[in-house]
């Protein structure tokens, strides 16, 4: 799939991708729409600056719940890792997955840690201190954080062709705490990318989207889900051809399969011809390190992926 898709993306029009180009900058526009900041929080978010050891009120906090960006909301840390170091700052010995980015100083003595989706400082994080088992410390500013209750998070299983696309786009919406790249539904256990790529195992590529029912739910992402790819396509997306890039949705329990059916048979109201397989879910396997964010990594946009408003 990798020279497939490198052969495609050289192929396509100019004019395409100056379309690309506008509509990256208008994405690019829309990141930067961030909390308004105190002076203060200034200080030290955009400045790098240190709020005063012991003050800052998530030093000594134990509620259960999710530390987020104060700049940008974006989840970095889940209590469970939080720990007390006895050095003043909130302490935590592991982030959420991509949501902190590590910056070594010019003198090389100390690492920045600042928020991967909008720069914010955070802090430092340090190593060989031995304080956990992980041994590793971030200690962060309290003034960098929010704080949000814990809920009970949910999850889905969402397959839409090539599954750097489909995390993309789900990346983006609000409530969504995590997408993960992976393989489900086939019979071969830890499969690998080449393996999957021969359609010989089952497995079609899809995402495990983490979501807060608070703030979206599987009604809603499922609607999303079938606006951002072609799901009258069977066993293909675009220029990808296999039973591995099926539109399939893999259900949790018999709630999210009922809202499954409910809203394939609204779309076949509308006269669409769904072609979305909906398969319980099984053993979700996560993807090579490679293929985990790749638009974002890569700097450019989905080329078989795009968002068409339907509902």
């Amino acid at each position: 799939m990798l020279d497939m898709k490198c052969g495609f993306y050289l192929l396509i029009s100019f004019l395409i991708l100056g379309f690309q180009l506008i509509s990256c900058s208008q994405n690019k526009g829309k990141i930067m729409e961030y909390n308004k900041l105190t002076k203060e929080e200034e200080n030290v978010i955009i400045n790098k600056g240190t709020e005063a050891p012991y003050s800052g009120k998530y030093y000594k906090f134990k509620e259960p719940g999710i530390y987020c960006c104060k700049r940008c909301d974006a989840p970095l840390y889940r209590s469970d890792d939080k720990f007390d170091a006895q050095c003043g700052w909130p302490s935590f010995d592991d982030e959420i997955e991509g949501a902190v980015k590590r910056i070594p100083e010019a003198d090389g003595r100390r690492t920045e840690i600042v928020c991967s989706h909008c720069g914010a400082h955070l802090g430092h994080v340090f190593t060989g201190e031995e304080f956990t088992k992980k041994d590793t410390r971030h200690c962060v500013n309290s003034i960098s954080l929010v704080f949000k209750p814990t809920v009970q998070l949910d999850s889905a299983y969402f397959a839409g062709g090539c599954f750097w696309g489909v995390e993309y786009y789900f990346s983006k919406v609000k409530g969504v705490i995590s997408v993960t790249s992976g393989y489900i539904g086939g019979h071969v256990d830890h499969p690998t990318y080449k393996q999957v790529c021969t359609g010989t195992t089952g497995h079609a590529e899809a995402v495990r989207v983490v979501f807060n029912p608070l703030e979206t739910n599987f009604e809603a992402l499922t609607k999303y889900f079938f606006e951002i790819h072609n799901f009258e396509q069977i066993d293909r997306q675009g220029p990808d051809v296999g039973v591995q890039y099926r539109s399939a949705i893999f259900y949790n329990d018999e709630s999210q399969k009922e809202t499954v059916l409910k809203i394939i048979e609204i779309l076949k109201e509308k006269k669409y011809k769904v072609a979305t397989k909906v398969e319980k879910a099984t053993t979700f396997w996560e993807a090579e390190d490679y293929h985990q964010d790749y638009y974002e990594n890569k700097g450019t946009l989905p080329y078989c992926h795009s968002h068409k408003k339907i509902f």
